[in-house]
């Protein structure tokens, strides 16, 4: 009979728990090259649905401006992806932009780049999916339109259920999808450029003429000022190059060379994509209708000439075509789930954000994250009413403020490294794609800023500030907590004692241990003081949490094993000074507040006649940001306990 219950709701949707301590778990999640293209690099691939035509549609009536477009973009995607080379080889436990401002620049680099990806997944989700609706809405009358938005929102929704899963199930699930993408459009780009082939002779020719004819008309500037616009305004083509480097850490080993392979992939797919789909426009003359993308009126006029107006091949063809284009959207979207938890888990770590976008949910992936990006992508797609026009404006900005600021950081890392051998010409690329991010960056907020570019600005300003407040918050916390941990300072270098054994009868403190030993020692020596010669037994419970910066690798596990043994030990050598009987229970894994109701259970099963004990942060100014930031898992272990009749005592340790 079906569990109707929350708990079997949520493993139906969500799947079976995944142990993190199991054996070759991270290299099963791990994804080799072609699973990482698909997965990561779908992202640059998918922009060629609307990066191509935006740029197109910018040059207005000088169209013959677009044989350059076509040239430059296949040119840029590979200066950018070679630059990302090198953020590969630098920093393959992952990380990115973020990674690389910070390391390499600066901490505050760091926030800024951290939350301009942060934004910059978000529109991910928002513009793939935008952009998916809009394929294969062209496929229907224009009066549908009206249902656009909400088929949007829809899949968005399925796309974060999917990945609340695990990160490998929604890419295995659309493989086919992208290769069906890459078949057919791959297909149409060659026989459409091959059909008008009887033109390539003159197009370079004609360019020039119509060219020179333009520059008498309105000069040199004018001419190179329109390119930029045009060239700024398909800025959304490269968008996603940075996925391979951002998630470097879910690659399979060797990861270096699994993130080269799968970076040359994209470069390939791309480049070709693009710039065929530009010069397509030029060929076959293509304008826009209402209700239909660019690519959407490209592929009919190419289908009609191959088989007739009205063949049924012709419908077929098209709606397979546009079908595998939605899906390989669906596909970037995903990629704004993967990597930007990734982001919000690695600044986590370093306290810009809340600690809980570093917890891994029982599947082993940030459900915090993926939550919040589905959540943010959802507003955005409401607030810009899924209008891709207006969407890439947004995205192209924080796009290439991330890439400014991580080729600046390559620069700078190469000019400190000179003595180093090929530093010369990894230089010369980090440098160049400096110049072409930075210059789009510059184009992009002057021209549209008034148009859209300001929500972005604002967004990842707020962002910053509310980065720069929790980090406060933390380190001042910190500060104080550091304070306590000299109780131990008699015990760090001291030689263990032997505790007195145990008394199963007897009267028990059992402690729930945290993060922090000071905090720990002031809840002992609290109980013990209230109490007074009332235990005889003391059992200490605690769970290292493995969360995605544990997940990294076999070796942070090892190293979690090894200092909560260390701290533990400092308990026990306390303990056993003051003549008590002492015990570690312990476990590790992504749940703490799962683990710690489970030991406890265990401690009741062997001591009967226990009293917990937690303890809890006390600030004198108590709000819902602090309640955010700091998690209530003592007040939910003493609301489980209590439910169960037992005794639990929660001690204020203030700050």
């Amino acid at each position: 009979m079906p569990n109707f219950s929350l708990a079997g709701l949520k493993r139906f949707f969500l799947g079976a728990p995944l142990d993190p301590m199991a054996p070759g778990m991270r290299s099963h999640m791990a994804l080799v090259a072609f699973l990482a293209w698909v997965g990561l690099g779908a992202d640059g691939l998918s922009s060629a649905n609307y990066g191509p035509e935006e740029a197109f549609l910018a040059l207005g009536t000088h169209t013959h401006l677009a044989l350059y477009l076509a040239v430059a973009t296949a040119v840029t995607v590979f200066i950018i992806a070679f630059a990302y080379n090198q953020v590969i080889a630098l920093f393959p436990a992952g990380g990115g932009g973020y990674k690389v401002a910070t390391e390499l620049i600066g901490p505050y680099a760091g926030l800024v780049s951290g939350c301009a990806l942060i934004v910059d997944y978000i529109l991910t989700i928002a513009i793939s999916a935008a952009s998916g609706m809009d394929a294969l809405f062209s496929l229907l009358p224009l009066h549908w339109q009206a249902y656009k938005l909400p088929s949007e929102y829809l899949i968005v929704l399925l796309l974060m259920v999917l990945n609340l899963r695990g990160m490998k199930e929604p890419i295995a699930l659309l493989v086919p999808l992208f290769l069906g993408f890459l078949i057919t459009h791959v297909a149409l780009i060659v026989y459409g450029i091959i059909a008008h082939a009887a033109a390539l002779p003159a197009l370079l020719p004609d360019t020039i003429a119509e060219t020179s004819d333009l520059t008498r008309e309105i000069g040199w500037i004018g001419v190179a000022a329109l390119l930029l616009r045009a060239f700024a305004m398909g800025g959304g083509t490269y968008t996603g190059i940075e996925a391979v480097s951002n998630n470097v850490n879910m690659l399979r080993e060797p990861r270096i060379e699994t993130g080269r392979y799968t970076m040359l992939y994209m470069a390939l797919s791309l480049a070709f994509t693009a710039a065929g789909l530009i010069v397509l426009y030029l060929l076959w003359n293509v304008q826009p209708q209402p209700g239909q993308t660019l690519n959407a009126v490209a592929f009919n006029a190419i289908l009609e000439e191959a088989f007739g107006a009205n063949s049924d091949i012709v419908a077929v063809g098209l709606t397979l075509t546009l079908v595998f284009a939605a899906a390989l959207l669906f596909v970037a979207a995903n990629t704004g789930f993967l990597g930007g938890p990734a982001v919000l888990a690695n600044m986590a770590v370093d306290r810009w954000v809340p600690h809980q976008f570093s917890q891994l949910s029982n599947r082993l992936v940030t459900q915090n994250g993926v939550l919040m990006m589905g959540g943010a992508a959802l507003a955005a797609l409401w607030v810009t009413h899924g209008k891709v026009h207006l969407l890439v404006v947004l995205y192209s900005v924080n796009v290439f403020l991330t890439f400014s600021l991580c080729l600046f950081g390559l620069c700078r890392y190469w000019l400190l490294h000179w003595h180093e051998r090929g530093s010369g010409l990894k230089l010369l690329q980090a440098a160049l794609g400096l110049l072409v991010a930075g210059g789009i960056l510059l184009v992009t907020v002057f021209e549209k800023f008034l148009h859209g570019a300001w929500l972005t600005v604002l967004a990842t300003g707020l962002l910053i500030i509310a980065g720069q407040w929790t980090r406060r918050h933390y380190l001042g916390v910190k500060a104080q907590l550091k304070e306590a941990d000299t109780l131990f300072i008699d015990q760090r270098d001291s030689v263990p004692v032997a505790s007195p054994p145990p008394d199963p009868k007897a009267r028990t403190a059992a402690f729930f241990v945290g993060s922090a030993d000071g905090m720990a020692m002031h809840t002992l020596l609290a109980a013990l003081a209230l109490f007074p010669k009332q235990f005889r037994n003391i059992v200490f419970i605690t769970v290292g949490e493995i969360d995605a910066e544990q997940f990294r690798g076999e070796a942070k596990i090892e190293a979690l094993r090894a200092e909560t043994q260390k701290r533990m030990q400092r308990f026990i050598t306390w303990c056993a000074r003051h003549d008590l009987a002492a015990e570690v229970v312990q476990d590790f894994g992504t749940d703490p507040v799962e683990l710690l109701d489970r030991l406890s259970g265990d401690v009741l099963a062997r001591y009967p006649n226990t009293v917990f004990f937690a303890a809890k942060l006390l600030f004198r100014q108590e709000n819902l940001l602090t309640r955010l930031l700091h998690n209530e898992t003592a007040l939910t272990l003493q609301r489980r306990l209590h439910l169960r009749g037992q005794a639990c005592v929660i001690l204020p340790m203030r700050i």
